[in-house]
C-alpha cells in the first residue's frame, strides 16, 4: 500500500485530520453502510457502495451536449460526402449511356438525306439500343438559349442532332462507329461525352475531398472539445481521485471507474447526435420527394440524388456515434492516469 505520512488505509481506521477537504471527499465515497469483511480488498469494499463518480452533474450534461453537437456535424459532413459520391456515380452512368451525333450543314449536301443515312448507320450498329432524331424545330430550340430569341434560324446553317441510347448489356464500339459515320457522312461528328464524364468525375472527387476534409476537421475539433469538456467535468472529481490514490486504490481501478462513467456519457451524446443526423437526413429525403416535380427539386436531385443515405450511410453515422463514446471513455482514462502520475511524482 502506498500512502503519505499521516495517512493509512480506510480499513485500518485512521486518517490525518489536517485535511478537511480530503476527509469530506472520503465521506462522499463511504456513506453509511454495513461494515465490510476484514479480508475484503479496497476495490471490493468500494464496489459494494455508491458509485465513485457522480452520476449526474452540470459538467457531465455539458459534455453530453458537446459530444451530441460534434457528432451531429461529423455525421452531416460524412453523409454529404457519401451522397455526393453516390450521385456522381449516377451522373457518370447516365452520361455514359448516351452519345450524340451532330450533322453539320454544308452547301453541297442535303442535310435531310445525311440525317437519314446517319440514322440507318446508327440503328444497324451493335450496342445501340435507341436512336432519336431531333427535328429542325427541336434543334433550333436547343440553340435559342445560346443565340437568343427572335432570330431567323432559316438563314443560319443550324446543325441537326441525333441522340443515341447505348445498350448496357452490349458494349458499343464507338471508335468503329465514329469511323463508319465519317465515311458515310463527312459532316457527321460523334460525341461520346467522354470529356463530360471526366469533368463530372473530377468535380465529384473535388466535392468528396472537400467534404472529407471538413469531416476530418470536425473530428479533430470533436476530439479537442471532448478532451477539454472531459477535463472540465473531472475537475469536480479531483478530490475523489486524490483520496482513492492516497488510501491505496490501484491506478487501474480508479481509471476504470471514470472510464465507465464517461464512456456512458459519450455514448449518450453520440446517440443523441447520431439520431439527430439520421432524422435530419430522413426529413430531408421527405422534403426532396415533395419537391421532385419542381425545377429546384430536380436540380437538388441531380446534385445530391434522393437525399437517401441507404444502409451504408446509416451504418457510417452509427459508427461515428459509437466512436464518439469510445473516444470519450479513452480520453477520460488517459486524463486520470496522467493525474495519478503527477500525484506519484509529488510523493
Amino acid at each position: 500500500m502506498r500512502a503519505r505520512a499521516g495517512w493509512c488505509s480506510r480499513t485500518g481506521g485512521c486518517m490525518s485530520s489536517n485535511d478537511a477537504k480530503s476527509r469530506a471527499a472520503l465521506r462522499r465515497l463511504s456513506p453509511a453502510a454495513s461494515p465490510a469483511p476484514s479480508d475484503a480488498t479496497l476495490e471490493e469494499t468500494l464496489g459494494r457502495e455508491t458509485p465513485l463518480v457522480p452520476t449526474s452533474s452540470i459538467a457531465g450534461r455539458s459534455l453530453v451536449i458537446v459530444i451530441a453537437i460534434m457528432t451531429f456535424l461529423a455525421s452531416l459532413s460524412a453523409g454529404a460526402a457519401l451522397m455526393v459520391a453516390d450521385a456522381s456515380v449516377d451522373w457518370r452512368r447516365e452520361v455514359a449511356r448516351e452519345a450524340s451525333v451532330q450533322i453539320r450543314s454544308a452547301p453541297d449536301r442535303d442535310i435531310e438525306a445525311d440525317v437519314n443515312r446517319a440514322t440507318s448507320v446508327l440503328v444497324a450498329a451493335e450496342g445501340v439500343r435507341d436512336v432519336r432524331v431531333y427535328t429542325k424545330a427541336e434543334s433550333e430550340a436547343l440553340l435559342a438559349p445560346w443565340l437568343g430569341q427572335g432570330l431567323d434560324f432559316a438563314e443560319l446553317p443550324a446543325p441537326r442532332m441525333i441522340v443515341v441510347k447505348l445498350d448496357e448489356n452490349r458494349r458499343a464500339d464507338l471508335d468503329a462507329l465514329r469511323r463508319e459515320l465519317a465515311q458515310a457522312i463527312p459532316t457527321a461528328a460523334l460525341d461520346d461525352h467522354r470529356l463530360w464524364v471526366e469533368r463530372l468525375g473530377q468535380m465529384a472527387r473535388t466535392v468528396v475531398a472537400v467534404a472529407a476534409l471538413v469531416f476530418v476537421l470536425i473530428v479533430v475539433a470533436m476530439g479537442l472539445a471532448v478532451a477539454f469538456a472531459t477535463r472540465a467535468a473531472m475537475v469536480g472529481n479531483r478530490e475523489i481521485i486524490e483520496v482513492l490514490h492516497l488510501v491505496g486504490a490501484a491506478d487501474k481501478y480508479i481509471a476504470q471507474q471514470f472510464q465507465r462513467r464517461f464512456l456512458a456519457l459519450g455514448l449518450r451524446g453520440g446517440f443523441i447526435g447520431g439520431a439527430s443526423a439520421m432524422a435530419f437526413f430522413l426529413f430531408s429525403g421527405y422534403l426532396a420527394s415533395r419537391w421532385t416535380a419542381t425545377p429546384d427539386g430536380d436540380q437538388l436531385e441531380a446534385m445530391f440524388g434522393s437525399f437517401s443515405l441507404g444502409p451504408l450511410g446509416f451504418t457510417v453515422v452509427g459508427c461515428i456515434s459509437a466512436a464518439a463514446g469510445l473516444l470519450t471513455g479513452f480520453m477520460s482514462q488517459e486524463i486520470v492516469f496522467r493525474q495519478l502520475r503527477r500525484l506519484d511524482g509529488a510523493e
